[in-house]
């Protein structure tokens, strides 16, 4: 389990330069810097998550306590998730995040953060066993979509819908075949939910099909069947660690002899930070 982590100074520092990045253009060799650097973001990513093994991520609010029922829908998720076999991959964050990471936390599952680097200090919650940081969102999305078989969405804001939507236009478009998607806090969704199987249907912006992209429930039994029906954890063998990178052991929380050979550009996890 990983100590609560703060993002540190550098991150306002990140935060301005990200600003200036998306403020236009920039001389030809800035945009060269930001280009390596972006590349680089992206390998520490791989090499930090290419063990992690079969993983769910979990969306949802930082904003909900302890008490909240969702907190605790999120937390029952992601003890069910850890007995099927899956790690709970969050934003690492509190609220929804830390409720699933505590409930894989204590049925012994992997239990993962992937933040991103804000302004702000952030404090990592205490259920996980490794946190990676990215400075770009766009990069943790591809980490999350890359490393994860299915995504569970809980009640949340911007980031949330960003998350939600982005998702299920790359299934809708066939980049990312078999891929579930679970909504839960049905009463939370219900206006969004009906506005996609409704207007957005009816004014012909999506096809008859889509909605079915969802599923639509807070039940966690129905949940994790449907993400084993569509993405079981077998699916996912873990690669064994390449010795001619220095890597000696495999992710915590796996199955050595479910690794299979891999030579590629992957590591034992680091903070994200190489």
């Amino acid at each position: 389990m990983t100590k609560p982590s703060q993002a540190g100074r550098g991150s306002s520092k990140r935060h301005r330069d990200t600003r200036r990045f998306l403020a236009g253009p920039q001389r030809r060799l800035e945009d060269l810097r930001w280009a390596a650097g972006i590349f680089g973001e992206f390998i520490r990513g791989f090499r930090a998550l290419a063990f992690a093994g079969p993983c769910v991520t979990v969306f949802g609010s930082a904003r909900f306590g302890p008490d909240h029922r969702w907190y605790a829908l999120a937390r029952e998720l992601g003890g069910a998730l850890a007995d099927a076999g899956y790690g709970t991959m969050t934003g690492g964050g509190p609220g929804i995040m830390e409720a699933a990471n505590r409930g894989a936390h204590e049925r012994g599952g992997l239990s993962l953060g992937c933040n991103i680097t804000l302004p702000h200090e952030q404090t990592a919650n205490p259920y996980l066993d490794r946190m990676v940081e990215f400075d770009h969102f766009f990069v943790r999305k591809v980490m999350l979509v890359k490393y994860s078989l299915a995504f569970a969405i809980l009640p949340g804001g911007f980031g949330t819908l960003d998350e939600l939507f982005e998702t299920a236009t790359l299934v809708q478009t066939g980049k990312v075949p078999n891929f579930p998607i679970v909504l839960m806090g049905t009463d939370y969704w219900a206006e969004a939910v009906a506005f996609v199987r409704g207007r957005m249907v009816e004014e012909g912006t999506i096809s008859p099909s889509d909605p079915n992209l969802f599923l639509f429930t807070d039940d966690v039994g129905q949940a994790l069947d449907h993400i084993r029906g569509i993405a079981p954890a077998e699916r996912a063998p873990r690669p064994r660690p390449a010795r001619v990178l220095g890597e000696t052991r495999p992710y915590p929380h796996t199955d050595e002899s479910e690794a299979r050979p891999d030579e590629d550009l992957a590591s034992t996890p680091t903070d994200g930070r190489t």
